[in-house]
């Protein structure tokens, strides 16, 4: 009797070992930095490649849904954290509260901007059409934190840890909204057009309460 409460006290720690390991502080890292295992895209799958362990997006309009496991690929309340490197005269973007569809833009969702010298005046870490940040935060060709944290109906987006944008998201919204609302839904990683090489690494996310 005492052997086997031995050993399966032994399996509960070596379980909860791996687990620590797998999950440090809640973080869950969805990119491994060598495949696409967990990600899928429709139309246009060469935009997104890999390149020295960050994912490379240039190529025409596609967008790279995170379909794996964690949390069965559904997050409602959560923090948001990547390493981005935009290059000069890129456009790209992050959506959350999405979902997987072939083609064209999300239409689930918001769009967080990345964005630091394309022509479009809305810089990285807008909330994409919602509350838009006009000054260039970070530069092109250099690594940089974006993080989104999604709390209930209140939305912070940082860069570089720094508070960018908060936003509100109230009760009643436009008619002509549809679904850019907060709700729930995954991840997306945004081709945006041929000219525009953006890079991702480092993907994390922490399900909250």
């Amino acid at each position: 009797m005492k052997r086997i409460i031995y050993f399966s006290c032994l399996i509960l720690l070596l379980t909860h070992v791996s687990f620590a390991q797998k999950n440090k502080d809640g973080w869950i890292s969805l990119f491994d930095g060598k495949s696409f295992d967990g990600w899928k895209v429709g139309d246009n799958a060469s935009t997104f490649s890999i390149e020295n362990g960050s994912i490379a997006v240039n190529g025409p309009v596609a967008h790279l849904f995170y379909v794996g496991s964690a949390n069965d690929h559904t997050f409602k309340n959560f923090e948001f954290k990547t390493q981005v490197m935009t290059t000069p005269g890129s456009n790209s973007g992050i959506y959350f509260h999405t979902e997987y569809q072939q083609g064209s833009w999300p239409s689930k969702g918001y769009e967080v901007q990345v964005n630091n010298s394309h022509t479009d005046w809305r810089r990285t870490g807008s909330l994409y059409g919602i509350k838009d940040v006009k000054d260039t935060l970070v530069k092109d060709n250099v690594w940089y934190t974006e993080s989104i944290i999604v709390k209930d109906k209140h939305v912070t987006i940082k860069i570089n840890d720094k508070v960018a944008v908060e936003y509100d998201e109230p009760e009643e919204l436009p008619k002509d909204r549809g679904g850019r609302k907060i709700g729930s839904g995954t991840f997306a990683l945004q081709g945006h057009d041929p000219k525009s090489k953006v890079y991702f690494k480092d993907i994390m996310v922490r399900p909250l309460p």
